[in-house]
């Protein structure tokens, strides 16, 4: 008998901006990540602009833009998000290959600006709308449960550019009228709801890119604050509009280990910590900031606008679900002379002797799910689902088509056997979905050569292939663990 419990949500992930496509297509507007450009495992991604005169250029991603420099496309670049893998014209065959894979939730966003171009609309954009009724109408038809993160890295670039971004209070109001309208457009189609992806990368952001702008760093302080107001806003007016409804905060989450028992070295992991999850944790769960974080404000010099109000809604906007990512544990030396990881991962890892790596210099560690399951749900006393996870690897085809993706079988078996260790240890789990089902460009490096998927898309780094899509082993290994409910691994 399974020790996962009989309603278990087992499924897969994506995101609208990497997978979608169709960018310029159906009423859809203009994000940030349209002006992203492709990178590798040696080089970070490069967002396009142009300045005041006319003049194009481009810098790394996350670093800040020459002064009067607006985001654009420019002629010649390459930008992997503006076809993706093309679910914008193939979401029939995609779903009806989930629907033969068994899975029961499918994680997707909702592109805000296919809803309201610019973010400033008063009214949305109908075709958006409808594409969407389609999609969740598919779904359904092969039993599969919809799993809606509202902002998954594509806030509409009219509101970054000419607004502020989420530094502008305004941003708020914004986010609440779309978040609102689809929560009411699909209140019958859509019952598990996530409002930001990953909402605390801003807090990564000197660990993606070394020599990070102090005072940049402490602006997104005020980013954090007001999409936790908007985070709260979009829980209370989802129960309003149905009982029915569960939010679910999503934070990028790992295990934090310190690289030796000195004392400087388990302070720096338990900070670490903090600061990859519990700051965003604590205000989502418990609905209000850290004990802590009032002297960290302090001795940073940092400070940032609350208004009258902002800590009962807060209080009152607390999550019901929490989910997180787990790709990877993080290890980390107040020593600097420890040698640090190589590859793909924050500059400031250290390299863990015990563990192995995936292709792009990801420690992997199934064992660190565990740990981090039960540290959660010690803290927070909520069901938990894990919404992503998963193996960026190269695949390789063979003449007959077949792609024998053992190492991938064998990361996701490790990775669903200690989620059962999970449950055994009293955790309440309630789903996972793992990233992505099929092969979308990466976040983090705008490949195609880093390959999650169990169905494999034919496209490569510079744009061409065909797109058609076929079975790994993967995909089959998958289908019996969600037939099984996690027996058949």
């Amino acid at each position: 008998m399974s020790v996962f419990p009989k309603d278990f949500l087992w499924g897969g992930a994506t995101a609208a901006n990497q997978y979608e496509g169709g960018w310029n297509e159906g009423g859809r507007g203009m994000t940030e990540s349209d002006c992203s450009s492709s990178g590798s495992i040696k080089s970070l991604r490069s967002v396009t602009y142009r300045l005041p005169d006319g003049t194009a250029g481009s810098c790394p991603m996350f670093a800040p833009l020459p002064e009067g420099a607006k985001l654009d496309v420019v002629e010649g670049e390459y930008y992997p998000y503006h076809d993706a893998v093309d679910f914008y014209h193939r979401h029939s065959e995609d779903i009806a290959l989930l629907g033969e894979m068994g899975i029961k939730l499918f994680r997707m966003s909702i592109a805000w600006s296919r809803i309201f171009p610019t973010g400033v609309e008063t009214e949305p954009n109908q075709e958006g709308l409808d594409f969407y009724h389609t999609v969740f109408a598919e779904l359904r038809e092969q039993g599969i449960e919809p799993l809606v993160t509202l902002c998954h890295y594509d806030t509409p670039l009219y509101i970054e550019q000419e607004l502020g971004g989420w530094e502008n209070r305004e941003t708020i109001d914004l986010f609440d009228r779309f978040a609102r309208c689809v929560m009411s457009e699909y209140k019958d189609e859509v019952r598990y709801w996530l409002t930001f992806n990953e909402i605390n990368s801003p807090l990564m952001m000197p660990s993606f890119l070394p020599n990070y702008p102090a005072a940049k760093m402490r602006s997104n302080f005020q980013v954090l604050h007001n999409q936790f107001v908007a985070s709260a806003l979009a829980v209370q007016a989802a129960h309003r509009i149905d009982p029915e409804n569960k939010v679910g905060c999503m934070i990028a989450s790992r295990a934090v280990y310190a690289y030796s028992c000195r004392p400087e070295d388990q302070l720096l992991a338990q900070s670490k910590a903090r600061m990859a999850t519990y700051y965003c944790g604590d205000v989502h769960v418990r609905g209000a900031y850290p004990a802590w974080a009032p002297r960290f404000w302090r001795e940073e010099g940092i400070s940032f606008e609350q208004m009258p109000g902002d800590a009962e809604i807060l209080a009152a906007g607390c999550v019901d679900f929490f989910s997180f990512s787990y790709y990877k544990s993080s290890t980390v030396s107040s020593d600097p002379t420890v040698p640090i990881a190589k590859g793909n991962v924050f500059y400031d890892d250290a390299k863990n002797p015990y563990l192995p790596v995936s292709d792009w210099g990801w420690a992997i560690d199934p064992k660190g799910l565990r740990w981090l399951c039960n540290e959660l749900y010690d803290r927070y006393r909520i069901p938990l689902m894990i919404v992503e996870n998963g193996l960026g690897a190269a695949d390789t085809v063979e003449e007959d088509g077949s792609i024998h993706d053992q190492y991938r079988i064998d990361y996701m078996r490790d990775h669903i056997e200690q989620m059962a260790e999970v449950i055994e240890d009293g955790v309440e789990l309630m789903g996972y979905t793992m990233w992505g089902p099929i092969d979308i460009v990466s976040a983090g490096t705008g490949e195609m050569k880093k390959r999650y998927g169990f169905i494999y898309v034919d496209k490569n780094n510079d744009g061409t292939g065909d797109l058609h899509r076929s079975r790994k082993d993967s995909f089959y290994w998958y289908k019996g663990v969600c037939e099984s409910n996690g027996e058949g691994l």
